[in-house]
């Protein structure tokens, strides 16, 4: 069974949060070769109450098109499931070499699964570790197939919903994916291919706010 953080409320986030803390106290000396690790339960409680633990898979699919490097993209799936597709710029590690794959303290890592529940226990992992910098995509994979790959168009369209799903037509294909109407839905959830792995083409036309200049130093 798949377990979708963003379909949860703040109360079974925190009870996710207590079980994972457990877990990592059980294991903190003996599966990562005797590291120890220290865990502020209060401050971890507030960053999932605040839900600032999360990157959007459109934000994410705007740093891809814009070429952003500075963040590493981290798929927690099994390599069987990452080579048949995974992010653009994506990392395979699994859950259980995070703590010797190399990663900084100090970088932004950006973690995803399928759905979330496995980027949860990485992210406490990692933060119970001391990392500073660390976010789960939004709803996995399965929200970047929704949100980037397979966007709709609902029916009866606003003029807003119409100019943002013309936005995300243009960031869709840039991944290979295939936009949709809210009417087709229903008849091709289940026939939709994955995009071949590939480097994404030629950058779109912008689709986002520019880039403020910098000021100052």
């Amino acid at each position: 069974m798949k377990l979708n953080l963003k379909k949860m409320g703040r109360n079974a986030k925190l009870g996710l949060l207590a079980c994972l803390l457990g877990l990592i106290a059980a294991f903190a000396g003996n599966p990562y070769k005797g590291t120890r690790v220290t865990i502020d339960a209060t401050d971890l409680a507030g960053i999932v109450q605040r839900e600032v633990d999360h990157i959007n898979p459109v934000d994410l699919a705007d740093w891809i098109v814009k070429g952003q490097s500075d963040y590493r993209l981290i798929d927690l799936r099994s390599k069987a499931e990452y080579d048949q597709y995974h992010i653009p710029s994506a990392e395979s590690v699994p859950l259980a070499g995070l703590p010797d794959y190399g990663l900084g303290r100090s970088e932004k890592i950006v973690l995803y699964s399928e759905g979330g529940i496995h980027s949860a226990q990485a992210w406490f992992l990692l933060k119970a570790m001391d990392y500073k910098s660390v976010y789960m995509l939004r709803g996995g994979l399965d929200d970047w197939k929704d949100l980037v790959l397979f966007p709709v168009l609902p029916q009866n369209a606003n003029s807003e919903q119409l100019a943002a799903f013309t936005r995300m037509k243009e960031i869709s294909k840039f991944f290979g994916g295939t936009p949709r109407a809210e009417a087709k839905v229903k008849t091709d959830d289940a026939v939709l291919p994955l995009p071949k792995l590939q480097v994404p083409g030629t950058s779109p036309a912008p689709v986002t706010t520019p880039k403020k200049k910098k000021e100052g130093c």
